[in-house]
């Protein structure tokens, strides 16, 4: 495809390099739409298992909330089985506060979640932990670390130490002037983002301006990454976590905003479409 103007946003991959050998029993919470496609098979097969086995890789954000979720999914389906969460030995949540730490490792082991904090690889039969245990998993969801897109490294973008399209303060490549980027495929060259995809719902306004500069002419916007971000955990049924910075706080209120939220924007792509919003919430965790 030629292009006069690129504007990248596709995101990153999961890396799964290490639980590859598990075949059709892995399932990756990336890309979201062939998630949200196979979790209805997983919940039947769950439904129709006894001592049905679910082990969810991953201690970040996304590796607890597939936790809880399935937990609770699992519970509503009447399944009798199990969720295992295994995280490193940083615990969950590294990089969050201590209190939103220890608020979330009680909610999950009140959950019922078996609690690993090691390093983990998959096998045949399941997850084999550092300390030589097997966790048998009928199925495993991989929510681990974020990883460049493969291709970017055939693209001759400049790229920094990981493989991330290096961009500048305007979101533009430091190689290709042509191309911008926003979200979890680029890295900023002047400035720590700890977390670029949530960036990315910031920098969405600054990005199109610029891209109309390259058009039109103009001054270019700076984006300035936000120094504490503000996120909300689902942990169950209608209970959720609040996490900014060093403040955290819990309860119904935070879940019945979170899903005010979620349902907003979902509704943004869906009001016009052939799929209802409450048909996607109801069937995903």
């Amino acid at each position: 495809m030629d292009y006069d103007l690129l504007s990248l946003d596709v995101g990153s991959e999961t890396d799964t390099s290490w639980l590859e050998v598990l075949g059709t029993k892995l399932l990756s919470n990336k890309p979201v739409d062939n998630f949200v496609a196979q979790w209805p098979h997983l919940l039947a097969q769950a439904k129709a298992t006894p001592g049905y086995q679910l082990v969810v890789v991953g201690g970040g954000v996304a590796g607890v909330e597939m936790a809880l979720a399935a937990k609770h999914a699992f519970s509503l389906a009447g399944v009798q089985g199990s969720v295992d969460l295994v995280a490193s030995e940083s615990g969950l949540l590294p990089g969050h506060a201590p209190g939103v730490q220890v608020r979330v490792t009680r909610l999950t082991k009140q959950a019922g979640i078996g609690l690993h904090f090691l390093r983990g690889v998959g096998v045949e039969e399941g997850v084999l932990l550092s300390d030589g245990r097997l966790l048998p998993a009928d199925r495993v969801i991989a929510a681990t670390g974020a990883r460049a897109p493969i291709w970017l490294g055939w693209s001759k973008l400049g790229l920094d130490a990981h493989g991330y399209l290096l961009v500048d303060k305007h979101q533009r490549s430091v190689s290709h002037p042509n191309v911008f980027a926003a979200g979890d495929v680029c890295a900023r060259a002047d400035a720590i983002m700890s977390n670029p995809d949530k960036d990315a719902f910031h920098v969405g306004s600054v990005l199109a301006h610029n891209l109309v500069v390259m058009l039109n002419g103009g001054v270019f916007q700076a984006h300035v990454p936000k120094r504490r971000k503000l996120y909300l955990l689902w942990c169950g049924s209608r209970y959720a976590v609040v996490s900014w910075g060093r403040w955290s706080a819990g309860g119904q209120w935070v879940w019945h905003l979170k899903d005010w939220i979620n349902r907003r924007f979902i509704g943004r792509f869906t009001n016009s479409g052939s799929i209802p919003t409450s048909q996607i919430l109801e069937h995903t965790p």
